[in-house]
């Protein structure tokens, strides 16, 4: 709560008439517990083999960021220890608790947060693990395990953002480190890396400073006014918090030469940690600290002036920040706070995940009073016949619905696997079984790898709805283009969202040609190449051929172009040949 308060921020709501009521605002007392909510819960508990609650009860969990209008999270146990086997090894399910959204952050400047009220409410299942992981490539396995469950019931939301991982890494003499918010499977493997680095690294900078002698008492609070000494520097940061009024103030870090530029994580360095903690709790735009000085407008001149102003020692390091005074004093504190903490190893923190592995400070860890008794909303019991429904009726399991695929669709194991396992099952049978003229092998080579190779590619595939999908294929079973065009119509759907799939085809150029251009064509590059036609005969089909293609692919049928080519070919032949005879 005082890290919240630190921000100083003001908390914007957007609420929309057409979809938030007043118990999204807060006005009105919540309503009962949405009963499918509560079945889907039930089929997933059954799933993982856990023991269901007989009666349900809603806690309140305090969230304070303003992610949610209340102050707090509605949350329900539904179930305890479950299983999940994963590559021989059971691992324990500790709980299966139903929750509710929060808001979804649309902007965020300095001083000010906006939240949109549209998400809010909609309903959450929240899987815990036990601590029986002990590597990354394991924890990345369980992972998509547990979506793969998820996606037999066939009653969870897919795409980027539906299912969220949060980790919890700790390493011997580290400590418990919560890792919000990693989106992409294949980065959980990676995010647990780079943090067991990061862990490492800090341990054995306490062990330098330990050789150092020293102490928390060394650390003194009594920051020094440099505004004098750097009244003249050539850094924009600095005269601009001057323009404005503001202050420069330092502090010494005693013992820390050297150590503010060790690096944590690739492009992560203790200064970095110190640096965002002064961010956060005092509201800064960043620090200045003596392992990367001179530099930043700031002369050799001027650094050796700070290190007589603040009485360093040879082995000390010391902090700057320029900002206004309240702002620099609250930095400075953060910054002594964070270097007292590396005495003592890893400090027990909230990060978030960032898109290429690395983490960030996010706040401290919450202590374990945050939470207490929902008293708006009655507890819901389960009976017996509840449970014996939930049993009757649960999904297949997804090696039962690969292998069915398989006999049903003629897809080779693996492809049907892949398929299983990914986001696009539904898509697929849809497609397959309402659109004429495309093979399902080949809808389900695009479906899985061909999207994967996008998606490593950063083409934005989320932009990519089931919409767009079957749009393309029907063109494709319509002849209308080539199979080998879905491609390039998927890229450009991609980066056109708003747009139909046909549109396409005009842009780049991808509308089948006729039979009557397309003779056209052969006829031109058979031309162009009349004395290898001649000298090879019907052996020239092979380069003629990725002459042809290379010219109208994703606009032609290749069957139908190996046709018109050899039919072509064998014209040219008997001409030639009567010609030889005449002569």
């Amino acid at each position: 709560m005082l890290f919240e308060f630190h921000k100083g921020r003001t908390i914007r709501y957007e609420a929309d008439p057409e979809t938030t009521d007043l118990v999204e605002l807060d006005e009105e007392p919540p309503h009962r517990l949405n009963e499918e909510a509560i079945d889907i819960a039930l089929t997933i508990t059954a799933l993982f083999n856990a023991s269901p609650m007989d009666e349900i009860h809603v806690m309140r969990k305090v969230v304070i960021d303003g992610s949610n209008t209340t102050g707090f999270q509605r949350t329900a146990i539904i179930s305890l220890d479950g299983r999940l086997k994963v590559d021989g090894k059971e691992i324990p399910i500790q709980q299966i608790t139903l929750e509710e959204d929060s808001g979804r952050k649309t902007g965020e400047g300095k001083n000010s947060v906006t939240f949109r009220l549209d998400r809010l409410g909609v309903p959450l299942i929240e899987i815990s693990t036990g601590a029986d992981i002990n590597h990354p490539e394991e924890a990345g396995k369980v992972a998509f395990a547990i979506g793969k469950m998820l996606r037999a019931s066939k009653r969870v939301k897919r795409g980027l953002g539906s299912i969220r991982q949060d980790l919890n890494v700790s390493i011997k003499n580290g400590a418990l480190i919560e890792i919000k918010g990693v989106q992409e499977l294949e980065l959980v493997a990676k995010v647990i890396e780079l943090e067991v680095t990061r862990q490492t690294i800090l341990l054995q900078i306490r062990d330098e400073l330990r050789t150092r002698n020293l102490k928390p008492a060394d650390f003194s609070d009594n920051f020094v006014d440099l505004t004098e000494q750097l009244s003249s520097s050539q850094s924009n940061v600095i005269q601009s918090a001057l323009k404005n009024g503001g202050f420069v103030l330092g502090t010494r870090l005693p013992g820390f030469k050297g150590l503010l530029k060790q690096e944590l994580m690739p492009g992560v360095r203790l200064g970095t940690e110190l640096a965002k903690r002064a961010v956060f709790w005092g509201r800064v735009g960043g620090i200045f600290h003596s392992d990367e000085l001179p530099g930043h407008g700031i002369s050799e001149s001027e650094v050796e002036a700070i290190y007589r102003r603040l009485e360093c020692g040879p082995s000390d390091a010391f902090v700057l920040i320029a900002d206004s005074k309240e702002n620099v004093l609250d930095g400075l504190k953060a910054v002594l706070e964070r270097a007292k903490e590396a005495l003592a190893g890893v400090p027990e923190e909230t990060r978030t995940a960032n898109p290429d592995g690395t983490t960030q400070y996010m706040r401290p860890r919450p202590g374990p009073a945050r939470m207490y008794p929902e008293t708006d909303v009655p507890p819901v019991q389960i009976g017996p016949e509840r449970i014996m429904r939930i049993a009757e009726n649960l999904p297949r399991m997804p090696e039962e619905v690969a292998k069915e695929l398989g006999s049903k669709y003629d897809v080779g194991p693996k492809l049907a696997g892949e398929l299983v396992n990914s986001d696009y099952l539904g898509t697929f049978e849809h497609i397959v079984t309402s659109t004429k003229g495309v093979s399902p092998s080949f809808v389900a080579t695009v479906l899985t790898g061909s999207l994967r190779n996008l998606e490593r590619e950063k083409v934005p595939i989320e932009n990519v709805t089931d919409s767009h999908l079957r749009e393309i294929f029907n063109l494709v079973g319509e002849q209308k283009t080539a199979k080998e065009s879905v491609i390039d119509i998927i890229k450009w759907v991609s980066s056109n969202p708003n747009a139909p799939a046909r549109d396409a085809l005009g842009k780049l150029n991808l509308e089948m040609l006729t039979e009557e251009q397309l003779s056209e064509i052969i006829s031109r590059i058979l031309e162009s190449n009349r004395s290898f036609v001649k000298e090879n005969g019907a052996k020239a089909v092979g380069k003629m051929m990725n002459l042809v293609m290379g010219e109208v692919r994703g606009r032609a049928d290749p069957k139908l172009v190996t046709e018109l080519l050899r039919t072509r070919l064998e014209q040219i032949q008997r001409v030639t040949s009567v010609d030889s005879r005449r002569s």
